[in-house]
């Protein structure tokens, strides 16, 4: 399964980076998240439950992060098992850079992944569908946090006129996987998804 997005965030790049490598701010923002714990350098447990149609789990997993450049981006290998309810495993590449124009940052990811047990069995369409959601959850309650953390930044932005504003903020959209979605997370991502 592949998965791949942006998002345009208020926040600069630097306050981005620091939320994306702040174990609190994904517990806060993964939904089902309730672990991110440092177990190494650049490793990291986390523990989560998911449901996705009939099949609902408790997931234990690692996030281990790798070519990390510093405020640009990394790349997240992470597995995870659910009991009978299945696995998932795999990668996500995320990305921060500055907007062609305006204040800000963007955000973009591309990941692959595989799910199986009782998960890949509730049907492709199903599992497109929770992954959609997910993510979209996960870059909801991402921004919530950035302007929690962050007010100024999108004070700023609300005082520009119109024609200087950024634009709204894009999401491609995204084909499939739960797995990586609610981690982004385990990515952006199980995904979505994101240290």
């Amino acid at each position: 399964m592949e998965m791949q997005g942006s998002r345009r965030l208020g926040v600069s790049q630097q306050q981005a980076w620091e939320a994306l490598n702040d174990p609190q701010v994904l517990k806060t923002c993964i939904p089902g998240c309730d672990k991110v714990e440092p177990t190494g350098e650049n490793q990291y447990a986390i523990g989560m439950s998911v449901k996705v149609g009939p099949v609902a789990a408790r997931f234990a997993g690692k996030i281990t992060l790798v070519d990390v450049l510093p405020p640009n981006s990394y790349t997240i290998v992470f597995e995870g098992q659910g009991g009978p309810a299945g696995f998932g495993k795999g990668t996500a590449k995320v990305a921060l850079a500055p907007p062609a124009e305006g204040a800000g940052c963007e955000l973009a990811y591309s990941a692959q992944a595989q799910v199986g047990g009782k998960i890949a069995q509730v049907g492709q369409r199903l599992v497109d569908g929770v992954a959609r959601s997910m993510a979209e959850d996960f870059f909801r309650r991402f921004d919530e946090e950035m302007q929690r953390r962050y007010p100024e930044a999108y004070s700023a932005q609300a005082a520009l006129p119109a024609e200087a504003a950024p634009a709204e903020p894009k999401t491609r959209p995204i084909p499939t996987w739960a797995w990586i979605a609610c981690g982004f997370g385990v990515l952006i991502a199980l995904l979505l998804l994101m240290r």
